[in-house]
C-alpha cells in the first residue's frame, strides 16, 4: 500500500509528464512502469482520467485534426500512426466509423494532392507509391484516369 503523500508526489511527477505534451494512457503507463509501483500507477491514471487529463478519445480527435491540417495521408496510414501511440484498435475504429464521411473526403483530397505533387512520376510508380501509403487502389485508379 502507499501513503497519500506518495500518491501526491508520484501524481505530480506524472502530471508534469502529461502537461508538457498530451499523452495516451499507454504512453503514461509505459513511461512510469518501472519507476512507480503498479497499483499506485493504476490509481494515479484512474484519477487523471476522471479529472480529464488523460482521455484517449480526445487524443484521437486531436491527432486526427492535426494530421488533416498538416499532412496528406490515407485513413489506413492515420490508423497505424494512432495505433502506434498505444491506443486500442477498437477505439480508433469507433472514431473512424463515427467520422467516416469526413475522413473519406479528406482521404480523397489527400490522394489528389499527392497525385498533383508527384505528377512527374510514371503512373505505375505513382500508383505503387499511393498504395504503399494506404490509399484504396480503386480510388487511385479512378483519380489517375481523371488525370488523363
Amino acid at each position: 500500500m502507499y501513503t497519500p503523500e506518495q500518491f501526491d508526489e508520484k501524481k505530480t511527477q506524472v502530471m508534469k509528464y502529461i502537461l508538457y505534451k498530451k499523452r495516451t494512457e499507454s504512453e503514461v503507463r509505459n513511461k512510469f512502469l518501472h519507476t512507480i509501483e503498479e497499483n499506485l500507477l493504476d490509481d494515479i491514471i484512474e484519477y487523471l482520467k476522471e479529472a480529464g487529463y488523460i482521455n484517449d478519445k480526445d487524443y484521437i480527435r486531436r491527432l486526427v485534426n492535426e494530421y488533416i491540417n498538416l499532412k496528406n495521408m490515407s485513413i489506413r496510414e492515420m490508423k497505424n500512426k494512432i495505433y502506434s501511440k498505444g491506443i486500442y484498435a477498437d477505439e480508433i475504429e469507433d472514431y473512424i466509423n463515427e467520422n467516416k464521411e469526413m475522413l473519406e473526403e479528406y482521404e480523397l483530397k489527400s490522394a489528389k494532392k499527392l497525385i498533383e505533387k508527384k505528377k512527374n512520376i510514371e503512373k505505375p510508380k505513382l500508383k505503387n507509391y499511393l498504395v504503399n501509403k494506404g490509399f484504396d487502389p480503386d480510388i487511385i485508379n479512378k483519380l489517375l484516369k481523371e488525370e488523363n
